[in-house]
């Protein structure tokens, strides 16, 4: 990417990063309203304006002092407001509401490739933006579902889990994003999730593997 200008350079990468994280949230959302909940809906948070959903923290500095530092990326923006209370069997619909975010991303991750082909076709700087779409969905996605809450894998865990053991899980709510920090730092994070990476992305209609990805952006 060394051929754009810095300005060039946050357009392509700030796109892809807002509409990860913002949609994430957003499936959450819809989601939820689609099991009987409306908090989100009444909080004005049913919305693809990116301002509503950016958290300057999780959306800004943890993903860039990541990426320069670890190579994955893991942000958040601010979570949509869900009350399990006033939904049918919540317990089974928490389940669903919490894995609508890394469907998303799935979803997210399909676009961005049919952007790369469109782009590979004469737009130099669509297919790299194509590409940061990719990755950023697909860490987003496999991170996410790491068994850890308060990631949505925790939260869908703890939806199957029976009453005891959900509750022991829930109780590592408190220093989850500590310890995914900690084993991201450390690399255990691309360790483990590095082959399903791998997997992912050879599985998607791109001429590219996910190291020649990741040696295009970094």
């Amino acid at each position: 990417m060394d051929e754009f200008s810095l300005i060039q350079k946050i357009i392509i990468w700030a796109i892809p990063v807002l509409f990860a994280v913002t949609l994430h949230e957003v499936a959450h959302g819809w989601a939820a309203l689609h099991f009987g909940d409306r908090t989100a809906q009444m909080l004005g948070r049913l919305t693809l304006n990116p301002i509503k959903h950016i958290d300057p923290v999780g959306t800004i500095i943890v993903p860039s002092l990541l990426a320069m530092t670890t190579g994955f990326i893991f942000g958040w923006a601010k979570p949509v407001p869900v009350n399990a209370r006033n939904m049918k069997n919540a317990k089974t619909s928490m389940a669903w509401v919490a894995l609508a975010g890394p469907t998303a991303n799935l979803l997210m991750a399909l676009f961005w490739s049919v952007i790369v082909l469109i782009g590979l076709s004469g737009s130099e700087a669509l297919a790299y933006m194509g590409l940061v779409g990719i990755f950023i969905n697909t860490m987003l996605m496999l991170l996410n579902l790491l068994p850890l809450p308060p990631l949505d894998g925790g939260r869908i865990l703890m939806s199957v889990l029976p009453g005891p053991l959900a509750w022991q899980m829930s109780r590592l709510e408190p220093y989850g994003f500590i310890i995914l920090l900690a084993l991201l730092y450390f690399g255990i994070i691309g360790m483990v999730l590095w082959p399903l990476v791998s997997g992912f992305v050879s599985l998607l209609p791109i001429p590219f593997s996910a190291a020649q990805l990741l040696n295009l952006l970094f």
